[in-house]
């Protein structure tokens, strides 16, 4: 079904880079949401009111509350594709991002009124009326939000949408929370017992984890998170085709919105190699990481000397020395400065970010230990956190 929704509302469908085309999933994704929730929500409720059951209602007004967020993450959608402007050089990708807070915090307000009424039921309970036909359209809504939740992740998938990741994931939890009521179902049909309250209130808690978690995921996006680990690796693969480039540090990926990554680095070229050609072989790197990652790149040329067998081995034993401390700790621009009777080894260590460490005994160790090699050797050391 998924798949043939694709083929006839979305044109192009494989051009996922085209922010048009991510629209078309976006609006194909908001559109099947809200019919779909609307109609369970409507079921629910006739339900729920029929069989006096606070727990069926409460989850069909958290079918309302989705599709409300539907039509939210829409509208956000349309406004992350409007175009820059002298204000918003990078585009407006990042509203995305922020429908999809105020979507979680929609639900999280939803979780709290549902908790609200469980509490009422649960103090004044009243036994309600099951019959047959209300467990088979249960089991419906559950199957319906299974599908919705494996429709959304597909398209999520396919266009990278935190927002739409967001939705399927609140599907999921729709499913069990439906599926909660149907137990509750279950025991007051057959058994003649009513734990309708004690189920709506925990379908209600846990409408208000996925919504905390949600918030906390989006946070974390608009506050600038480390960017996916394998981006970054592929980053540095595709960097080392090119023959002149000896390695690559200070990798920063800052992002803007879907499709919208700034990227910046700095390229090691060989320092006795021809100026003019190596700056033409990181413009061309520019260009290249353009048409195959889709991201804007900053490259900064760093010259290292890479035929001085002296150097070569010195900046091997720091790498040593370095990685004996702590195997995550790296070093770059390595140089040295030779003073006559002093030589200095002046380079970048890089340790990750929140590692706990005191960095001024991390540097006397490795000062030390360098200078213990060889006594004319001086290390001028300066440390970086690293931003991947």
């Amino acid at each position: 079904m998924t798949n043939f929704l694709i083929k006839i509302f979305v044109k192009d469908k494989d051009n996922v880079e085209n922010q048009e085309v991510r629209e078309k999933y976006a609006m194909l994704s908001s559109i099947t949401g809200i019919i779909v929730n609307i109609l369970l929500s409507i079921f629910k409720i006739i339900i729920g009111v029929i069989a006096n059951s606070m727990s069926i209602i409460s989850d069909g007004l958290n079918n309302v509350s989705d599709a409300g967020s539907s039509i939210v993450t829409m509208i956000g959608f349309k406004m992350s594709q409007k175009k820059v402007d002298a204000d918003h050089p990078w585009g407006h990708g990042r509203m995305e991002y922020i429908t999809a807070l105020f979507v979680d915090i929609l639900i999280i307000l939803v979780g709290f009124e549902l908790l609200q009424s469980s509490i009422e039921k649960i103090i004044n309970p009243e036994v309600p009326s099951i019959s047959n036909i209300t467990i088979i359209l249960l089991v419906v809504a559950i199957l319906a939000k299974l599908w919705l939740f494996i429709f959304y992740r597909k398209i999520a998938k396919k266009i990278n949408s935190a927002a739409i990741k967001g939705t399927a994931y609140d599907s999921i939890s729709d499913s069990v929370s439906t599926l909660a009521v149907l137990i509750s179902a279950f025991v007051a049909r057959f058994a003649g017992i009513t734990i309708d309250g004690y189920v709506s209130l925990l379908v209600s808690i846990f409408i208000l984890i996925t919504g905390f978690k949600a918030i906390k995921e989006i946070i974390d996006i608009l506050l600038g998170q480390k960017p996916d680990p394998e981006f970054v690796k592929e980053i540095e693969k595709f960097t080392k085709q090119y023959k002149e480039i000896n390695g690559i540090h200070d990798i920063m990926v800052h992002d803007y919105g879907p499709g919208r990554k700034i990227v910046s680095f700095h390229a090691e070229v060989p320092a006795n190699a021809n100026i003019l050609k190596a700056h033409d072989v990181i413009d061309q790197m520019e260009q290249d990481i353009f048409a195959k990652f889709g991201c804007i790149t900053t490259i900064h040329m760093d010259p290292i000397v890479v035929d001085d067998e002296e150097i070569n081995n010195m900046r091997k034993e720091t790498e040593e020395i370095v990685k004996n401390i702590n195997e995550k700790f790296s070093i770059h621009d390595f140089r040295m400065t030779d003073g006559g009777e002093r030589i200095n080894l002046i380079f970048d260590l890089v340790i990750p970010a929140g590692e706990k460490i005191d960095v001024e005994q991390l540097v006397s160790a490795v000062r030390k230990e360098i200078h213990n090699r060889n006594e004319k050797y001086y290390a001028v050391i300066k440390v970086e956190h690293s931003y991947v």
